[in-house]
């Protein structure tokens, strides 16, 4: 892991926040080639996007922030401030399901008040947001953050001691649940580019991404060290972990979704069909 990219008197370049940003770029730069092959309009997918941003890391602050309360009880400014009452700069801290909500609901919103197709941008970013999962896991792994649980197996990390998977797990080697998830992230990318290739009713990629990154997201999840406030209790002699429970509901809508939208569009098909005499 290397959690400092590079420093400069006293700027410090962190990776995990450089790949962050590079997630944000890359996934938007996609979104808007492929929101322009589906006629979107550019300036308003911009400023979608600018949306994004902001709603993404105001959502994952704030779903980190509620169950480490104690964390910022004491000092509640470290909650915005990139300047901590610790001393360091930036904001650590960022839970991805409250950021993908968050942004999510937000953009529906925004293509709603601008009478713009909301299923034909949101398979426009849908690729985007599994590749900027990918991108910002492998992030984690260099903070040293999103640890996974001890293993005796080949695929095992010990990370140092200064990082946080190495104070709780001294010495011990640790499931490398960031790269699970980074390597699963690119896979999925990849799989719904694919099913790009041929065309589908409108929806249908952001459906796909609602239901698979949910699944992945579950198993690996199983190897990953949760602190007990992230937790919901057991689950057939399981822990069940909070994202665990946000993903079960997150692969229901996206079947259910994916109904709703089929239905829909074969019955739009059926419309559209002349009626012989």
């Amino acid at each position: 892991m290397h959690p400092i990219l590079f420093e400069i008197g006293p700027l410090t370049v962190r990776t995990y926040g450089l790949l962050l940003a590079v997630s944000f770029m890359v996934g938007i730069l996609l979104a808007l080639r492929r929101s322009r092959a589906r006629g979107l309009n550019q300036n308003k997918m911009v400023n979608m996007s600018l949306l994004i941003m902001l709603t993404g890391i105001v959502g994952a602050r704030i779903m980190y922030v509620i169950p480490h309360w104690n964390e910022f009880s004491a000092n509640p400014l470290d909650i915005i401030s990139p300047f901590q009452s610790s001393g360091s700069i930036g904001l650590t801290g960022l839970t991805l399901y409250g950021g993908f909500i968050a942004a999510v609901l937000a953009s529906i919103l925004y293509l709603r008040m601008n009478r713009l197709s909301v299923w034909k941008a949101c398979d426009a970013f849908a690729p985007s947001i599994a590749l900027g999962i990918g991108i910002s896991r492998v992030g984690c792994f260099m903070n040293g953050c999103c640890f996974g649980l001890p293993t005796e197996s080949a695929l095992g990390v010990v990370f140092p001691a200064f990082s946080a998977a190495g104070s709780f797990y001294p010495d011990v080697s640790l499931h490398p649940a960031q790269l699970y998830n980074a390597v699963l992230g690119f896979s999925l990318f990849g799989l719904l580019m694919w099913l790009d290739r041929k065309p589908r009713f409108d929806g249908f990629l952001f459906a796909m991404l609602l239901i698979t990154e949910p699944i992945t997201r579950f198993f690996v999840d199983l190897f990953r060290y949760y602190e007990s406030s992230m937790t919901l209790g057991n689950l057939g002699g399981a822990v069940l972990s909070v994202n665990q429970g946000i993903s079960i509901v997150l692969c229901g809508v996206g079947f259910l979704l994916l109904g709703w939208l089929r239905n829909r569009a074969r019955r739009r098909s059926d419309r559209s069909r002349p009626r012989r005499a």
